[in-house]
């Protein structure tokens, strides 16, 4: 992780900070916490999980085509990565999902890379949905505006691109092998190929428009089983919203996650959702302690399990820091093999 980004991101979350805290009654927010009834939270978590098992599934269904790995295998690996995402800075748990993936059922690391990519391109396309259902029904603050505006750039151009690379694998590699003829060294031509041969293995689902379909349909479920926990949780702060209006907030907070941030996605969780609730009556400091007390259900509980899985799986703080060297290892290991070939 670069030193900068890490600041940058920091930077980000303070600035997101001071602005939710500006002019905020924090006797408000603590009145709403007081108030609250935690009950509610018991099956916001549960339903919560059922959202990351869904989640497990739909990333067995994608490594199909690499390696079949069962359920109970592969949940482990997915709540360590999220729970990577929680306490690390620019969604590295991504990258560490790959690492114990490979570790635990030798799936290339480039391959599983692939996947995830594709899971988070889907996720950002139903969150785009989500806002475009809910936004006929509600205006959208000028700022969040943007975000949705770059969003979808961002999201449906990477879909189109990964789609056209999937659709014609022989042309793509064709591609990048005479661009990495003419531009890289001979060294590293070899390597270079076999770690994308790899992640174009990675991208065998998107050929299918059945798969697609199915993992498109599959993503819509985890994002509205999660929204059924911020409606728990609404419960339990004694105010109520029509059920699209937290279809947006979970959209708008999630598309801004994005955002680089300090670690748990500080601000760029928070202040999106409060305003979104705010813009629908609820009050300021209402909003403000719901969505605390949601972010912390979301993070709290994958975080402890996380930990459990990681003392479970014998994978240690420091096998984090291995992720971009197994990355290295991967591409060294590919160029070898290219060269004997």
């Amino acid at each position: 992780m670069k030193r900068w980004y890490v600041w940058f991101g920091a930077a980000i979350s303070m600035i997101l900070v001071y602005s939710t805290l500006r002019g905020l009654r924090l006797g408000e927010v603590w009145q709403a916490l007081r108030n609250a009834n935690y009950w509610w939270l018991i099956p916001g978590v549960a339903v919560y999980f059922l959202a990351v098992w869904a989640r497990t599934w739909r990333w067995h269904y994608l490594l199909r085509p690499v390696k079949a790995i069962s359920l109970g295998r592969l949940f482990p690996v997915v709540v360590i990565g999220y729970m990577g995402n929680n306490v690390y800075p620019a969604r590295v748990g991504e990258l560490i999902r790959g690492y114990v993936l490979k570790r635990k059922e030798d799936v290339p690391f480039s391959a599983s890379l692939a996947t995830i990519v594709v899971e988070r391109i889907f996720d950002g396309v139903v969150m785009l949905f989500f806002v475009f259902v809910a936004l006929p029904l509600t205006p959208l603050p000028s700022d969040l505006r943007r975000v949705v505006i770059l969003s979808s750039l961002l999201f449906f151009g990477l879909l189109a691109a990964f789609f056209a690379l999937a659709s014609s694998p022989q042309r793509t590699q064709a591609i990048y092998g005479r661009l990495a003829d003419r531009l890289l060294p001979e060294r590293l031509r070899a390597r270079t190929k076999a770690v994308l041969d790899r992640f174009m293995e990675g991208l065998r689902s998107l050929r299918s428009s059945r798969d697609m379909a199915m993992v498109f349909i599959t993503s819509v479920a985890i994002w509205l089983t999660e929204t059924v926990k911020y409606w728990f949780v609404m419960h339990g702060f004694g105010f109520s919203v029509p059920f699209y209006v937290l279809m947006l907030m979970a959209a708008v907070v999630n598309l801004a996650t994005t955002i680089p941030s300090a670690p748990g996605y500080v601000g760029t969780f928070d202040k999106p959702g409060i305003e979104v609730l705010e813009g629908f009556g609820v009050a300021r400091g209402l909003a403000t302690g719901y969505t605390l007390v949601l972010h912390g259900a979301l993070w709290f509980p994958i975080t402890l399990l996380g930990v459990y899985y990681m003392w479970r799986e014998s994978v240690s703080w420091r096998d984090f820091g291995a992720a971009r060297e197994t990355r290295e290892a991967e591409s060294s290991e590919a160029g070898v093999q290219a060269d004997v070939s």
